[in-house]
């Protein structure tokens, strides 16, 4: 490792960011400022097997929103669905408005509307990788508590409380 990398290149775990407020996770489980959008999977509300996947991306602001076999969203016509504005509304309560606008690139008024500051359109995305990392985020809470490393675990940081 060069003396010249940012001192986050020369440690082995990140910073963990505490959000804002508690989230409610049963409507918006999984959100995330990732790959240049906002992402996340959002339930359904009237199947309970059924998820939605949904995105934002950073500066065009267009978005996309599909089942979890990539169906789209039957609600996404030349406006963002419920499950969009789902995903936002928990995206400034888990990041707070000022992190996820500036995240987006977004202009946002007075009346703090982050989904009216995105002018995008819609634009297909494959939500298989986010679908894909929020089935690895639960497959952490099936594991049995330990106190051995977990080797897929080792870049959490040690002693940081829940």
């Amino acid at each position: 490792m060069s003396a010249d990398a940012p001192a986050w290149e020369q440690r082995s775990t990140a910073r963990v960011v505490s959000p804002v407020q508690p989230r409610k996770l049963a409507k918006v489980p999984f959100v995330e400022l990732a790959d240049g959008r906002l992402q996340g999977v959002v339930s359904s509300g009237s199947d309970i097997g059924r998820v939605y996947v949904s995105s934002v991306a950073a500066g065009t602001h267009t978005y996309d929103c599909s089942t979890n076999n990539n169906r789209p969203c039957g609600g996404l016509y030349g406006a963002p669905c419920k499950h969009l504005r789902l995903l936002v509304d928990e995206a400034v309560i888990q990041y707070g408005l000022d992190r996820v606008a500036g995240y987006l690139r977004a202009e946002v008024g007075d009346d703090g509307d982050l989904i009216g500051a995105l002018g995008g359109g819609v634009e297909r995305t494959p939500a298989a990788m986010v679908f894909s990392r929020f089935l690895r985020h639960l497959t952490y809470l099936e594991l049995p508590g330990a106190t051995t490393p977990v080797p897929e675990l080792h870049w959490f940081p040690a002693g940081v409380a829940r």
